[in-house]
Parts: C-alpha cells; structure tokens; sequence
C-alpha cells in the first residue's frame, strides 16, 4: 500500500486502519461512486462520461460540488496499487 495511513481515534485511543487493494479499476470506481458524497462531498453526474468525437476520451466519474464547479476523477493503477487523482477543470467542460 501507499505511505498514506488512516486512523480511528476513540475516547483517547488510536487505531490504524489498514488498506487493502483492489484487482480490477470498475470495482474502486463503482465503490467510489456509491459514496462520493461521503467521501469527497461530490454529488455524481456520470459514470464513463464520453467526451464526444473530437476528443475521442471518457471520463471514469464525473461529479460536481457544493460550489457547482465540475469534478473529473480518473482512476490509475502504478505499481500494483490504485490511486484516485481527482481534479477540477471547468475550462475543459465548457468547450
């Protein structure tokens, strides 16, 4: 796993979470759109949302949030581990 750690804290103790990983992308992208409010307060638009002809793309989840501005999040795989970069360009959407 990544050197990003999780803890529970609980009248005074703390314990760490540990992480596991993931074997397919659709399944860290399914879990992650059931809960994207929750984990990042982004309400979901799409999933897989093509970005047309002359683009010729997609985008793994698109969401937007409380200050309506658009949220990309594309999930990679490096190193036998998943990340979820999330990113905001509004510029790219509006074109």
């Amino acid at each position: 796993m990544s050197d990003i750690k999780l803890f529970r804290t609980d009248n005074g103790t703390v314990e760490e979470l540990k992480g596991t990983s993931v074997a397919v992308e659709k399944s860290l992208q399914t879990l992650i759109e059931q809960h994207l409010e929750t984990f990042l307060g982004v309400r979901l638009l799409a999933s897989e949302y093509s970005t047309g002809k002359v683009h010729g793309g997609r985008i793994d989840t698109l969401g937007i949030d409380e200050n309506g501005y658009p949220v990309i999040i594309e999930y990679k795989r490096a190193l036998n581990e998943w990340s979820c970069p999330v990113s905001v360009d509004s510029d790219r959407l509006r074109d």
